[in-house]
């Protein structure tokens, strides 16, 4: 008997062959490429199973490949069948370098709405035929509704700046490029530049669709109308307009003759297609927003530090719970998240979580991007460390924090303590760190690996990523990552820092904060230089950390953070919380 995705693969191939293609690649990504899509988009979990943000799959007509990162490795290999998939780690194994090889003389389908024009480029090897439709969309018989959340206002208060400034400033921008319009197909991007939020994607407060900015401050916006209330419309203001999807066509054939600034890295090749067909000039170069975007204002960075403070009210809230709670049994790895979120949603100005909370205990916090479900959920148990990385969505600010504890109430082993005092001390480098003008996250990766690194030991994941202000919890252009695009850091950007080291069939550890880019002052400087402030708020395990594996000055830092977590945050507590921070921010 067939199981469900060996005969959605079957289906998969035969509508291929009616479409006179023989082989089909498909992306995790949706219109506008970013990593968290609709339920409609998910294509790649329909035919692989596979629930990863990040992943590629080929289907040839004999074979076929699922490919994603470190992060997915265990996830990829529990939930895709070794007798219809190769499994495969993606920078390991090129799925271009793949395809390339078993599919010699085949022509390989792809949707183009759903491929940069650099994606596309990687397979420049093979015959690629654009599809009109997708044809994984023809076999998905119950395949969900496009999301019709409303887009709704985001104040100025939280902004910091109004949508028309905005508009006004990025137009100068093109004026000063030689550009007549740009493209913006990121939804984050449209929530910043017209100051709305929605709700089309889970955890992400978006509202999809497109527009097109002019070098005069207008703009146009390709959205349903259903999506656009009379409220926001007269947010939106006249020198908006508003249009459904299907006009993008007549939209870019008018911009014949003109110059068009299209991002081949982020923005789906459908664009530069019809540019290209339309006589525009385009224009490559990174998307216009999404530098203005990470640069939070000085509103936006106090918006930041106050949804810091709740947050980790909350968060200690939550901790000083569990540490009676795990010794006293009856608690799962759903169980916790759930008090998790019941302590953050009693916060004001909180709307969600910013993504779902990775709940791993034991063997699966080394699962790096594990999501607990009813049929995985299992009791967290004494003497074993747990691994709690969640975040929140409020109106002034996103947050991100991840904290590995031992449940007790017995002593955490040496080996367990040994890494993650490394994981430690390296979160403790880069915090520190100081750095001039210029520098890029990559430049910074080391310092975060060093301890494990003198250990033999390492991680297969990124150390860090930029947060949004009230939006992606992931967001570019900046990263702190050996793969990390060379985006110099500067002030105003908000990343994660979040080194970890996972033992497979064991534990996960990662300790991770939220830093601001700010200016670092220095006396005589020849140059600007920068450094971290630390946004996080919440009391790192004293039970799993070895202060003789620490230098005099990590110690240091490490005592003045916790000094600074228990002075700003046990005012906001009640007494019997208040007194276990105390205890769990002692000096060491």
């Amino acid at each position: 008997m067939m199981s469900e995705h060996d005969s959605r693969l079957a289906a998969l191939r035969a509508a291929l062959k009616a479409r006179g293609l023989d082989g089909f690649l498909i992306p995790r990504a949706d219109e506008h490429l970013g990593e968290y899509v609709p339920k409609a988009a998910e294509r790649l979990e329909f035919i692989t199973g596979f629930s990863g943000s990040a992943g590629l799959a080929i289907v040839l007509p004999d074979i076929a490949a699922v490919f994603s990162d470190g992060r997915y490795t265990l996830q990829l290999a529990q939930q895709t069948d070794p007798a219809l998939w190769e499994r495969l780690h993606m920078l390991e194994t090129k799925p271009e370098d793949w395809l390339a090889r078993h599919a010699k003389g085949l022509a390989i389908g792809y949707d183009p709405w759903l491929m940069s024009a650099d994606g596309l480029a990687r397979f420049a090897a093979t015959n690629m035929v654009a599809t009109t439709g997708n044809p994984v969309d023809e076999i998905w018989a119950e395949r969900p509704a496009p999301p019709m959340a409303p887009a709704v206002p985001h104040p100025d208060n939280f902004a910091g700046e109004s949508a028309g400034a905005k508009r006004a400033r990025l137009g100068a921008a093109l004026r000063e490029a030689g550009q007549d319009a740009a493209i913006i197909s990121d939804p984050a991007g449209l929530a910043w530049l017209f100051n709305i939020r929605g709700a089309d994607v889970e955890f992400t407060p978006v509202a999809l669709g497109f527009a097109l900015l002019f070098a005069d401050a207008r703009a146009s916006l390709f959205m349903a109308g259903e999506k656009l209330p009379a409220g926001t419309r007269a947010h939106l203001g006249p020198d908006v307009a508003l249009a459904g999807r299907d006009a993008l066509p007549a939209a870019l054939a008018g911009l014949a003759g003109k110059t068009v600034r299209y991002d081949p890295a982020a923005m789906p090749v459908w664009f530069k297609t019809r540019l290209a067909e339309a006589g525009a000039k385009i224009a490559e170069a990174p998307d216009l927003v999404a530098l203005p975007r990470a640069l939070k204002n000085a509103v936006e960075q106090d918006g930041a530090r106050a949804a810091h403070r709740r947050d980790g009210a909350a968060m200690v809230r939550f901790l000083a719970w569990l540490a009676k709670a795990a010794r006293a049994g009856g608690e799962s790895e759903i169980s916790a998240a759930e008090r998790l979120l019941a302590e953050r949603a009693r916060e004001e100005n909180f709307r969600g979580e910013s993504f779902p909370a990775i709940s791993g205990a034991g063997e699966h916090g080394a699962i790096i991007h594990y999501r607990v479900t009813p049929g995985s959920n299992r009791a967290i148990r004494a003497d074993e460390v747990y691994l709690i990385d969640s975040g929140g969505q409020y109106l002034d600010g996103t947050t991100d924090i991840t904290r590995t504890v031992w449940t007790g109430p017995g002593p955490a082993p040496d080996a367990v303590r040994a890494h993650v005092t490394r994981v430690l001390a390296g979160h403790i480098a880069l915090a520190g760190v100081v750095f001039p003008e210029g520098v890029a996250g990559a430049h910074l990766d080391a310092f975060a690996r060093a301890e494990l690194w003198r250990a033999g030991l390492d991680y297969d994941h990124g150390t860090g990523h930029g947060v949004g202000s009230y939006l992606s919890v992931h967001e570019g252009p900046a990263g702190i990552s050996r793969a990390a695009k060379p985006v110099a850091l500067q002030a105003g950007m908000i990343l994660s820092n979040e080194p970890g080291f996972y033992l497979p069939g064991a534990y996960g550890i990662r300790m991770e904060n939220l830093v601001l880019v700010r200016p670092a002052d220095f006396d005589g400087a020849a140059r600007k230089f920068l450094c971290f402030e630390t946004l996080t708020l919440a009391p790192f395990d004293r039970a799993l950390i070895e202060p003789a594996l620490l230098s005099a000055a990590a110690l240091a830092w490490l005592n003045a953070y916790h000094a600074r977590v228990y002075a700003v945050l046990a005012p906001l507590l009640r007494a019997d919380d208040a007194a276990w921070l105390a205890a769990a921010t002692a000096k060491i």
